[in-house]
C-alpha cells in the first residue's frame, strides 16, 4: 500500500509542474494558446482534487472535480464557438 501512496504523491508533484505549464500557456499572446491553457489548467486541477481527495478520504472533492471537468469542457466549447463567429 505504501507504493500506491508514494505514486500518488509523485503524481501530485507532476500535476503541480503541469499546472505551472498550463499557466505559462494561458499567458501566451494568442487567444488559441490561452484557450488551450485554460482547458489544461481546469483538467489538471480536477485531477489534483481527485488525487488529494483519494489520499485523505474526502468525498466532496469528487463532486467539485466533476463539476470543474464538466464546466471546463462546456466553457471551452462555448468560447471556441464564440471565437469562430468573429
Amino acid at each position: 500500500m505504501e507504493i500506491f501512496l508514494f505514486s500518488q504523491y509523485v503524481f501530485i508533484i507532476a500535476l503541480i509542474i503541469f499546472l505551472f505549464a498550463a499557466v505559462r500557456m494561458t499567458t501566451q499572446g494568442t487567444i488559441a494558446m490561452g484557450l488551450i491553457g485554460c482547458a489544461t489548467f481546469s483538467l489538471s486541477m480536477s485531477l489534483f482534487l481527485l488525487t488529494y481527495g483519494n489520499i485523505y478520504s474526502i468525498e466532496f472533492y469528487k463532486d467539485i472535480a466533476l463539476a470543474l471537468i464538466l464546466l471546463g469542457v462546456v466553457g471551452t466549447i462555448a468560447f471556441a464557438i464564440a471565437l469562430r463567429r468573429t
